[in-house]
């Protein structure tokens, strides 16, 4: 440390760090990153995923899973949001990306034609 400015930056740094890590209340985005997934096309989801995440400044847990068990569905995401049911998107493309984010995350609305299947809260 050099200076006071780039102590408070650090303290910053990391104060936004641990508040990325508390998960209550947040939306979250599971990637299916299996063997399946990655041939069908998840990485480039994966990459559009958080690439609209940023560019809308969203508070989103984004994770990665092996695979779902849903080959012939894939490439695969799950999107939760706090105290709705899962909802499973499949045979996904990186433009759906932007819909899914839009309608599903931002403003609520399960995107009926690319959703596959709904997991009932517990």
């Amino acid at each position: 440390m050099k200076s006071l400015e780039e102590l408070k930056k650090l303290r910053e740094k990391a104060q936004k760090e641990l508040q990325a890590r508390k998960t209550e209340n947040k939306a979250k985005v599971t990637v299916g990153m299996g063997t399946c997934g990655i041939a069908a096309g998840a990485r480039a989801l994966l990459k559009e995923l958080m690439a609209e995440i940023n560019r809308r400044n969203l508070d989103v847990i984004i994770t990665q899973t092996g695979c779902i068990g849903m080959c012939e569905k894939e490439p695969l995401i799950d999107v939760e949001l706090p105290g709705e049911d899962r909802i499973t998107y499949g045979n996904l493309k990186a433009e759906d990306i932007v819909k899914i984010v839009v309608e599903h995350i931002v403003n609520g609305n399960i995107v009926e034609d690319l959703a596959i299947a709904r997991a009932d809260k517990e």
